[in-house]
């Protein structure tokens, strides 16, 4: 049995679909027109709408968007009068399951009727499935419904119950280390460490000393032997961030622990075994950096036996709409604040090319929802901070408005919001506001924010 939901300005056609359908087994409600129609469904659970497509102010194509906006798996079946063929070709483009043309046979709707339900099923299945696959394999912060997404979503499956060493390129902004992650929650290693250095970060002598330890007096200030990351690693997951700023002569000592499993203190020649899965990542293109001789071809082998090459942001333009609701709820939760895009907002982040991709556009939503003052985020909340010198065209900012000010005045008008709902409680106020307690005293020294 399916719930219905029937619309037809004409009663007694209305009635005799009803009966039709509840003799078939269905559960059926009537709508009399386009806006009782709408406030039925969403508000109600409906697997399926049968409208007529010519009725009052709001006819069919309104009901059929509607339904399409706020209960997408359920399907639409659009009912044409002869010479509507054309504005049913068009209902099904929008997104109907199908079209009946009047009179027709109560054995023909329930053919079409059937067949939508089982449409409607098989994608109820489908999105129960894709939430228990994220459920399960714990992509939650993997944001994306795109070919590239899903196919990413499929390797991390497949590889990360083996200890295959990963290597994962792309752009800057990519999210190379969340890939990084998921691969180390979804393998056998998931209750062991996950460490990860960034090497582009740290000069080469710290690094060695910071990812193989040293011995008691190896250089000056080393008063006591220290066990290195690779040690605190063992039975877990080594994530090298940037491994392509490596210098040759530390990639010949890498390459000695990912291909024999031990390492050697500095200042020390006995070797420790160390049980450590590699995921290395890079935005270089690492064959230019081979034939450039700034790379170890024979790491590059070592480190490339699982790859994944992450998109970058402009190729994958499907998945926007999903990472901008999803940094929205994300920065509106931090900051209690209820935040929706304006007019025009999504059509210019879709024509945006991000060259900082998903950092870029993660960056660009936690600026408006914190610049916004009535809820609504607007263009000029969001313009990128390269392009507020060139101002593109469509895009203003407020006279003597600078966005560093706009940001310290929403900065602070949080801060001082949250201090009053802790009663002054640093300590809570911090925890609230998603800020370590170092943190929130610069903030307010540099803000001026003065609490009692």
């Amino acid at each position: 049995m399916a719930r219905i939901l029937v619309v037809d300005d004409q009663r007694n056609m209305r009635t005799t679909l009803a009966m039709m359908l509840r003799g078939a087994g269905h559960d059926v409600e009537e709508a009399a027109d386009g806006d009782a129609a709408i406030g039925r469904i969403g508000a109600e659970v409906v697997d399926l709408v049968i409208t007529d497509l010519k009725m009052g102010a709001r006819d069919g194509m309104d009901v059929l968007r509607h339904s399409k906006e706020v209960a997408p798996l359920a399907e639409v079946i659009v009912m044409t009068a002869y010479g509507t063929i054309e504005s049913a070709v068009e209902a099904m483009r929008i997104g109907a399951y199908d079209y009946i043309q009047k009179p027709f046979t109560e054995d023909e709707l329930l053919v079409k009727v059937q067949k939508a339900l089982e449409k409607r099923n098989l994608a109820g299945q489908v999105s129960a499935m894709a939430s228990e696959f994220r459920e399960r394999f714990r992509f939650e912060n993997i944001i994306g419904r795109s070919g590239a997404v899903r196919e990413v979503l499929g390797r991390i499956v497949r590889i990360a119950p083996t200890d295959a060493t990963v290597l994962i390129t792309g752009e800057s902004g990519t999210g190379k280390e969340l890939i990084a992650r998921a691969v180390h929650v979804n393998s056998a290693r998931a209750d062991r460490p996950f460490i990860t250095v960034n090497c582009a970060a740290i000069t080469e002598t710290l690094l060695e000393s910071e990812l193989f330890g040293h011995a008691r007096g190896a250089f000056t200030g080393a008063v006591a032997a220290r066990k290195g990351l690779f040690e605190e690693a063992n039975g877990g997951t080594f994530f090298f961030d940037e491994v392509g700023e490596t210098t040759i002569s530390f990639q010949a000592k890498l390459l000695r622990a990912v291909q024999e499993g031990e390492i050697r203190r500095l200042g020390e020649n006995k070797p420790i075994k160390v049980d450590v899965r590699i995921i290395a990542a890079t935005n270089q293109d690492l064959q230019s950096a081979i034939a450039n001789k700034t790379f170890r071809q024979d790491l590059y082998y070592r480190l490339n036996v699982a790859r994944f090459v992450l998109p970058p942001l402009r190729e994958r333009r499907e998945d926007l709409p999903l990472l901008v609701d999803f940094f929205l709820e994300k920065y509106g939760r931090k900051m209690r604040r209820a935040v929706k895009l304006g007019e025009g907002v999504l059509d210019y982040l879709l024509q945006y090319e991000y060259p900082g991709n998903i950092r870029e556009l993660e960056n660009m939503i936690e600026q408006g929802v914190a610049l916004t003052i009535d809820g609504v985020m607007r263009r000029d909340d969001i313009i990128p901070p390269d392009l507020v010198a060139s101002r593109p065209s469509g895009l203003t900012t407020e006279p003597g408005r600078s966005l560093q000010d706009a940001v310290d005045r929403a900065e602070r008008t949080a801060i001082e919001s949250v201090l009053r709902d802790v009663d002054g409680n640093k300590e809570r106020a911090a925890e609230v506001l998603g800020l370590s307690s170092t943190t929130l005293w610069r903030k307010m020294k540099r803000l001026a924010v003065v609490w009692p």
